[in-house]
């Protein structure tokens, strides 16, 4: 090559380096905020423009316009600063800027430097455009649009539930003596929690003397000892609540039976004539080792209610928690003759329905709803303060929040029958406490956690638009510290209660038997009081039940009483409806206060709904022709109602071994079909109303004539 050659070839490099250095920084840089500097093959880039920036200058452009991707240099880059594009779906790229008309080549000459005063950025003319417009649109927006974020769904604003809860069972140590009370308390306390759940009503016997249960018969039992009224003085002078847990429906565990001759199974068990037992449809009755009542067997719901309200009527606690107020899992249940024969009377069906008839699953899941109406009525009546509360069940996927038909396709409605959802519309509970039992990282469950949480959560609000407490119910016993005091934090931090259960078994190592009580308590008592967690800042529950508003009242006179439609009428106008139980008791919580009729069966009565209380209206006496249909299995036999005159008893005293005798109601025995005298006969007791104003409350009621019958205690197995 010739000097000449090797001269012009050296003054073409000089020259053209600062353009070919510009143009290779600006093609390497990626775009602001995106994550990957390779554009979507769908996109067009728009031409580099050479720029020559002197370093003495803090920014020069040449007579182009600059690419709309490149804020200005001295402009904070903002998302604002973006380029004003359709966001591509799933393509995992900025769009890159919008074209610019191509511009003609600049000869390389010295250039005296101009600063220019950065200016807004405006697009180039869409003569080519980069992405197709939005539709609907005619052209881009000239405006730079932030990125969407979903918004979370709009709740209405509640005040948070201030349940800070500990479960504390009958069958291990915590209530058996006076100073395992104490220190059950004093734990209590020391952890930081303000409410106690503890058990009263185990399965048909009682920790208790008052109930109208025998008092259980464990060994380790002190004499002359009444427990749930210890807990409950001691607990109240430090201020902690406390609620009277039932087992209401489970009855037996043969495992561990009462021995006490007055307990109901000796009168009411599996080989009476007059069984109370849920059968399947084999007639066996057993789930493991347990037995449990059939709630539509008039006389066993009576009893059961009775028992679960004397704790109210008797005792000064907080209110009572229902346990275990269902159909055994399974759905294959509720097949005990009587049971079969009163639904054919009630629905005009006949034969054995089939397991999966839709009328029976609904008119079982009726009973159910029954039973904790009647008890949530009587309560109130007693006691308006008092909370109505029942551990519900979660089992499986939850329903979706929102869907409407989402919990009738649910496990705890149609597997054991329970709609708490229609519990807590009608005011029958005033807090509902889920268990959701679950292991975080265990499959689905951590997942089922949140959704059940989520749930119940979205179907608090009451008829009346009162809103419903909610405390959600853990397993501490499946769980290591950590993942409890996580799962609490994510139930308190949606502005929910929370309950651990139990205080015998606090962690899964405890119930592994792999460290003491006293061990798992401290270890809990660490993750749920350290900075930040759910029971750092101890806090008192202080909060009253949601206003109940109602009346009650019971039909008579006829051999069916169960099952027919009551409406409440106010100012000419259908206010609520609902349905007798089999004892013909009906009732409604939600009413708004005032003038109200109800008409049921032909008849009706007029009365006056109070603010914050339940009324009593009288008996109706209706006269129909309904009977038994033809071919059904038996006819239960039909005898008038008689009501007694009222007698003053006096209650034993705390030391007597003798319970009070059972209080149920007129009628309440006529309708169970008496074949045979029962093989095991207890005795018949009148029971006199008790008009003596404890806790508060007179208590206004005709005593009857009823059968005395008690409880039994199940084995250390876990709460469901």
């Amino acid at each position: 090559m010739s000097p000449a050659s090797l001269r012009r070839a050296f003054f073409l490099t000089m020259l053209l380096s600062p353009a070919l250095c510009a143009q290779a920084q600006l093609a390497l840089k990626p775009d602001v905020g995106d994550p990957d500097t390779s554009p979507p093959a769908s996109v067009t880039t728009a031409p580099v423009i050479p720029v020559v920036v002197p370093v003495s200058t803090p920014a020069l452009l040449p007579a182009a316009p600059r690419p709309a991707a490149m804020p200005p240099a001295s402009a904070p880059v903002t998302p604002l600063d973006l380029p004003a594009v359709p966001v591509l779906p799933a393509s995992g790229f900025t769009p890159l800027p919008l074209p610019v008309p191509p511009v003609v080549p600049v000869t390389p000459k010295p250039v005296t430097p101009v600063p220019v005063t950065p200016v807004p950025v405006v697009p180039a003319p869409p003569a080519t455009p980069a992405a197709p417009a939005l539709p609907g649109n005619s052209a881009l927006p000239t405006v730079p649009v932030p990125p969407v974020v979903p918004e979370k769904p709009v709740l209405p604003t509640l005040p948070p539930v201030a349940v800070r809860g500990l479960w504390v069972d009958g069958f291990g140590v915590g209530l058996k003596t006076r100073a395992q009370a104490k220190q059950t308390v004093d734990d209590a306390a020391r952890l930081g929690v303000n409410t106690l759940f503890v058990q009263a009503i185990r399965r048909g016997d009682c920790l208790c003397m008052k109930s109208g249960l025998p008092m259980a018969t464990d060994s380790d039992l002190e004499k002359n000892y009444d427990p749930l009224a210890v807990v409950t003085r001691l607990a109240h002078d430090k201020g902690i609540r406390v609620i009277a847990w039932a087992s209401v429906t489970g009855i037996i565990n043969v495992a561990s039976p009462s021995r006490d001759p007055k307990h109901v199974m000796w009168s009411h068990g599996a080989n009476s004539r007059d069984s109370w037992l849920a059968r399947r449809t084999d007639g066996s009755w057993q789930v493991g080792s347990d037995g449990w009542l059939d709630a539509g067997i008039p006389a066993a719901a009576d009893y059961a209610a009775q028992s679960v309200v004397n704790l109210v009527r008797y005792y000064d606690v907080d209110g009572v928690q229902l346990d275990r107020i269902r159909y055994p899992d399974g759905g294959n249940w509720g097949y005990d003759l009587k049971t079969i024969t009163r639904f054919n009377a009630e629905m005009g069906t006949r034969g054995r329905p089939l397991p999966n008839d839709p009328v029976w699953q609904q008119w079982k899941r009726d009973q159910v709803t029954a039973l904790v109406r009647r008890i949530a009525l009587e309560v109130k009546s007693l006691r308006s303060s008092a909370w109505m509360t029942a551990a519900t069940i979660t089992y499986g996927t939850p329903p979706r929040v929102g869907d409407p038909d989402g919990f009738r396709k649910s496990q705890p409605y149609n597997d054991v029958l329970q709609d708490w959802v229609t519990w807590i519309h009608d005011g029958l509970i005033d807090l509902n406490v889920p268990m959701n039992y679950k292991r975080d990282g265990v499959g689905d469950q951590g997942v089922w956690f949140t959704g059940w949480n989520a749930y119940a959560g979205s179907v608090r609000t009451r008829a009346d638009g009162l809103v419903a407490p909610l405390a959600i119910g853990t397993a501490l016993y499946l769980n290591t510290p950590q993942v409890s005091a996580s799962q609490a934090a994510r139930s308190v931090q949606a502005g929910l209660g929370w309950v651990g259960y139990s205080y015998r078994v606090p962690t899964l190592a405890s119930y592994n038997n792999r460290e003491t009580l006293v061990q798992g308590l401290e270890t809990l008592r660490q993750a749920l009081t350290a900075p930040g967690a759910v029971l750092a800042t101890p806090q008192r529950w202080k909060d009253t039940p949601p206003t109940s508003h109602g009346l009650m009242g019971r039909v008579t006179g006829v051999t069916w009483p169960g099952h027919r439609t009551v409406e409440a009428w106010q100012g000419g106008r259908l206010v609520a409806t609902s349905l007798t139980d089999g004892n013909g008791y009906y009732g409604f919580l939600t009413l708004p206060a005032g003038k109200t009729e109800v008409r049921v069966g032909g008849q009706s009565w007029t009365d006056t709904v109070p603010e914050n209380q339940v009324v009593h209206f009288p008996d109706l006496l209706l006269r129909d022709s309904l009977s038994p249909v033809k071919g059904t299995l038996a006819p239960l036999p039909s005898q008038p109602a008689t009501v007694q005159p009222a007698q003053a008893t006096p209650l034993p005293s705390s030391r007597s071994k003798a319970a009070l005798p059972l209080l149920t109601v007129p009628g309440s025995q006529t309708s169970v079909p008496k074949l045979k005298p029962p093989v095991l006969k207890t005795p018949v007791i009148k029971a006199p109303a008790l008009n003596i104003p404890l806790l508060k409350t007179p208590v206004i009621r005709t005593p009857v004539k009823v059968k005395s019958t008690r409880p039994i205690l199940p084995t250390v197995t876990p709460k469901r």
